[in-house]
């Protein structure tokens, strides 16, 4: 995994990581994760952070382990990490972009256009 040069910490880059692959569907609710050694060999980190990582989600509600078994994801995690990162989103970062948007002069009606077009090239790109 190439992590990102910011001051964002490897152990939660690699719960981020693997939020996106629980929200993906690559591991389903239910499932099991990747033993800490084995996610720590697949990502090439010490298995302390990936561990480190594992305690994240799993004080989050996203993942739990079962003693002696391994680590699985929540039934909920999926709608756990969602609402988890749209608050996020409110809370924390639209007022940044809500400063840029007054600053360039964009209008709501011009936001509205550009997100629906932005949503119909997606739906076309499906197609």
């Amino acid at each position: 995994m190439l992590f990102e040069e910011n001051n964002k910490a490897i152990y939660i880059q690699i719960s981020d990581r693997i939020c996106d692959e629980i929200i993906n569907g690559t591991y389903p609710p239910e499932s099991r994760l990747p033993s800490v050694r084995e996610y720590a060999s697949d990502m090439q980190v010490n298995a302390n952070t990936v561990m480190r990582s594992y305690e994240r989600l799993a004080q989050r509600g996203h993942i739990y382990n079962r003693r002696g078994i391994g680590f699985f994801v929540a039934a909920d995690a999926r709608q756990r990490i969602l609402d988890e990162r749209g608050s996020d989103l409110i809370d924390k970062r639209l007022d940044n972009i809500f400063s840029l948007l007054q600053h360039l002069d964009i209008t709501p009606d011009t936001l509205r256009d550009a997100y629906s077009d932005y949503l119909r090239r997606q739906a076309d790109n499906k197609n």
